[in-house]
């Protein structure tokens, strides 16, 4: 049977998991600019950085193919994630605004993690594997990825060292559970296991961490340990690209119910869950096949497109990665302990940067308490409780959907849900409670 437009929930069968990741290198009229070495401010070689990332990831990273294929025994991890994840109509959502709109939202909240991180944790763990690496090292915010890839390793019999953004380390203590529950390793960062780690303590005992410092650290014990790689949620091409089967899935689930979304959403931290969900249909609009507003939602204490700069900087505190050309705060940026919204990077991912900077994207900037006041308006209207980060996305839904009715346009707005906030009540509590500071 068809399925029709009204149709509260669209599924895709096992065998419509993608079987390719789509690169969009390939369709961008300028190209993304390059990693430079710092030490030449010349583009990075392939070999320089072998010392962190396994050979696949690299190609990967340096890679302008249109697709690249999916291995079987990823593509059977991903069954095993809940892929393909539904799309599912916000009815109720909205019955309450009384908006003529129509809204969806990709359940990328399903996944055993919670998250849509587990998309690039899994292929990354598995090329790892295949190229004789044991222990994989990485940093974390608010623990999805850290979560995510503590279960890849799981998968394949690795180990797994995690640096926890210390806020967030003391803020979800039930993330940090999760990840020693699949075995892993996690420090509250800056730490004691570093020497950068031991610096940045020094120098500020009373630091609540950032991201940045927290890659310094996992780099750190990378380059000095044996048969250890680095594995990173996102920022890089190459897991903006694992990232593209929620793009792929949706852009299928609309063609089922014959739909073209006016607006996509979905909120940036490092860009993961936004070029994963949009890189595909942007690929589109590059082509000039439709005209869709894409919306990149970030933190307003965060804003690293809607304030930052436009330039090279490094991806970490401790400047040991190459020079990112992306949108950025400044490597040495420390948000907010009491920033409870996730999406705490300094930076933006190069791809995404490039496709705002090419203008087929857009970004817009929330404070917090707007953002949780939608999450609770989600929660009683749809019954899921969003992941703080997702909410960023379900903020500028409302607001697109209350532009709708006030206009009497039937716009359709498509979000992507990247995770449930189960385990970030901290965060709701202090909403609920109203102590939460407003910025």
């Amino acid at each position: 049977m068809s399925l029709q437009y009204d149709q509260i929930r669209v599924e895709l069968g096992v065998d419509e998991i993608p079987r390719h990741w789509y690169n969009i290198a390939s369709d961008l009229p300028v190209p993304i600019p390059p990693p430079l070495d710092p030490k030449t401010n010349k583009p990075a070689e392939a070999k320089s950085l072998e010392a962190i990332f396994p050979r696949a990831a690299i190609r990967q990273e340096m890679s302008t193919d249109k697709y690249i294929d999916i291995p079987e025994e990823v593509r059977d991890a991903y069954l095993l994630l809940g892929r393909p994840s539904p799309l599912q109509r916000a009815v109720r959502l909205e019955k309450a605004l009384k908006t003529p709109a129509k809204i969806f939202y990709k359940r990328e909240d399903m996944s055993p993690c919670g998250s849509h991180k587990p998309n690039s944790a899994i292929p990354q763990a598995y090329y790892n594997m295949k190229e004789g690496v044991e222990n994989l090292t990485t940093e974390t915010g608010a623990g999805q990825w850290g979560a995510s890839l503590a279960m890849a390793c799981a998968f394949f019999d690795m180990k797994c060292t995690v640096f926890m953004v210390k806020a967030s380390y003391e803020q979800k203590p039930y993330r940090r559970h999760i990840m020693e529950t699949y075995g892993a390793k996690v420090f509250a960062s800056p730490s004691l296991e570093t020497e950068f780690g031991k610096a940045m303590r020094e120098k500020d005992p009373n630091t609540s961490g950032s991201l940045g410092m927290a890659i310094s650290e996992a780099i750190e014990v990378c380059v000095r340990s044996k048969n250890t790689k680095y594995s990173l949620g996102s920022v890089l091409n190459h897991v903006m690209l694992h990232q593209t089967v929620i793009g792929q899935e949706t852009k299928a689930q609309l063609e089922k119910i014959d739909v073209t979304p006016d607006h996509m959403v979905a909120c940036v931290g490092g860009g993961s869950n936004f070029a994963g969900f949009t890189f595909p249909m942007i690929g589109d609009k590059i082509k000039k096949k439709n005209d869709i507003d894409f919306v990149a939602v970030e933190p307003r204490s965060v804003p690293s497109i809607t304030k930052g700069t436009y330039e090279y900087d490094f991806g970490d505190t401790a400047g040991m990665t190459p020079l990112l050309k992306m949108y950025t705060l400044g490597h040495e940026f420390v948000p907010s302990a009491i920033h409870a919204g996730g999406l705490r990077y300094h930076g933006m991912a190069p791809a995404v940067s490039s496709v705002v900077d090419q203008g087929y994207a857009r970004a817009v900037s929330y404070e917090q308490t707007e953002v949780y006041e939608a999450a609770m308006m989600f929660s009683k209207t749809e019954g899921i409780i969003p992941a703080p980060e997702s909410s960023h996305a379900i903020k500028a839904t409302i607001d697109l959907a209350l532009e709708a009715k006030k206009k009497n346009e039937e716009k359709v707005i498509v979000f992507n849900l990247s995770g449930h906030g189960l385990l970030d009540m901290t965060g709701y509590a202090s909403y609920i409670a109203g102590n939460m500071n407003h910025f």
